[in-house]
């Protein structure tokens, strides 16, 4: 509605304005006409649904969403957007499912599982990617106390990042001695954070734990006992000394720095560099009944991504989700991350430009292989239980990420002027295969079953096919 009520504003006084001239000078008021005209190049839609309610969970990274609303992008193609918080990535899934939600910013790995199987099952569609990293891993003030002399420092005297898991192998030693077992949070069975924080642990040869048709809590010879904790109770369940350690995207590593009960040993970043987060989640029913509405979501959420991305908009973009309908951390919290900084140890803040991606290195492009990556967790954590061939991976994810509909998004807002065409990726929907990992890894999508075999817990192979 800003947008609307911004251009109306100074639109209706210049007609006014004209008219009482009369016919004296047409001129004028064939440039009002103009004026009015060139306030908007979006070639709008035949929308279906103008009317939607979009779903998110209190994070930085829902941010598109929040910009699409305030900056007028929705209104823009027509749509009328009503954005609200949920409780938990469960109610979230839910919720779209059951079409009280007509879409959400939802975790990367729901509607893959919802595919392919594993947890509540529906036919769900991703067009749109909404950012790259963004996620922590922080431990108690505890743990790093005792983490801290295995890591090493450098001229400065402040520790050498990337920080491994390695330094934290002797800590879970002293626990495991003393009778404790000990315990870390992680957001959802399907999330980013599981995985990121799994693979984190077993490049150091720490056993995060198997899930079976009988253990759903994936705790089969675990080394550390990984739960579930919504992300915004992540600190107060740290504080409270429930986990010792969590894995979960902003603001909550930066609000356990700002409370001074934790400290973030790593980021995703450096778990595997510029990995794809959240992603925009509607129901393939919803695609069916309204393919343009669908398309005209995606170019909202496009042109919000190159908002946040563009210099000098991060400032604002934390004000806006300071806000209480939003994400609602204080702005000091949530610009710790956004504007190019994330504070490790207190005191201890460094540049890190990459932390939120929303749409540089086709951040906001569904890549058939970064949905692929998740299915190789899944099978590499027990979660897909059995064996599959390499076309099983390619089928499946193809049915559930969406470039055609990203592309012809994208194609109307070069059109229009939005973005320019350089901006849409000239793929097969599949990136170079990519060593970015912490262990060295090379994933390459098009050989999943190869992938998969080369994963390794310590020196034991983990041989799944």
């Amino acid at each position: 509605m800003k947008s609307l009520i911004k251009k109306s504003t100074w639109i209706l006084p210049v007609a006014v304005l004209l008219f009482s001239c009369g016919n004296k000078d047409k001129k004028q008021a064939t440039l009002a006409e103009n004026v009015a005209t060139e306030t908007s190049k979006t070639k709008t839609l035949e929308i279906e649904k103008p009317q939607l309610t979009f779903g998110f969970i209190k994070l930085t990274d829902m941010a598109p969403l929040a910009i699409a609303k305030e900056k007028g992008f929705f209104e823009d193609e027509g749509l009328f957007v009503s954005v609200e918080a949920q409780s938990n990535w469960k109610n979230v899934l839910d919720r779209v499912i059951d079409g009280q939600l007509d879409g959400s910013h939802m975790l990367a790995g729901q509607p893959i599982a919802a595919g392919a199987g594993f947890g509540r099952q529906a036919k769900l569609v991703t067009p749109f990617s909404m950012d790259l990293n963004g996620n922590g891993i922080t431990v108690s003030n505890d743990v790093w106390s005792k983490m801290k002399p295995n890591v090493p420092v450098g001229e400065d005297g402040k520790p050498i990042h990337p920080i491994k898991a390695d330094a934290l192998k002797p800590v879970i030693s002293e626990y495991k001695n003393s009778g404790k077992a000990f315990k870390m949070g992680m957001v959802f069975p399907v999330s980013t954070h599981n995985y990121e924080i799994r693979y984190w642990l077993a490049a150091a040869g720490i056993h995060p734990g198997m899930y079976t048709a009988d253990n759903v809590q994936g705790q089969i010879d675990a080394e550390v006992l990984l739960s579930v904790t919504p992300p915004p109770q992540m600190p107060a369940t740290l504080e409270a000394g429930t986990i010792y350690g969590y894995c979960v995207g902003e603001p909550w590593n930066q609000q356990a720095v700002f409370k001074g009960i934790g400290v973030p040993v790593t980021t995703n970043y450096d778990i595997w560099k510029n990995n794809p987060e959240k992603v925009f989640v509607m129901t393939q029913k919803f695609i069916d009944e309204n393919p343009n509405t669908a398309i005209a979501v995606t170019k909202a959420l496009i042109r919000a991504g190159k908002w946040l991305d563009e210099p000098g908009n991060r400032a604002e973009a934390v004000k806006i989700l300071s806000m209480s309908q939003y994400v609602g951390a204080d702005e000091a919290v949530l610009a710790n991350s956004m504007t190019g900084t994330f504070e490790f140890e207190k005191g201890d803040k460094r540049e890190m430009p990459d932390f939120n991606v929303f749409y540089k290195y086709n951040a906001t492009y569904p890549f058939y292989s970064d949905g692929i990556w998740f299915l190789t967790q899944m099978r590499r954590w027990g979660q897909i239980p059995e064996a599959k061939p390499a076309e099983w991976y390619a089928e499946t994810i193809k049915d559930i990420y969406r470039p055609d509909i990203w592309e012809k998004a994208a194609k109307l807002l070069v059109e229009e002027g939005h973005i320019p065409a350089t901006d849409i990726p000239v793929t097969d929907g599949y990136k170079a295969p990519t060593s970015d990992f912490i262990d060295g890894t090379t994933y390459d999508a098009k050989d999943p079953i190869s992938y998969i075999n080369s994963f390794k817990i310590g020196n034991k192979d983990k041989a799944l096919q």
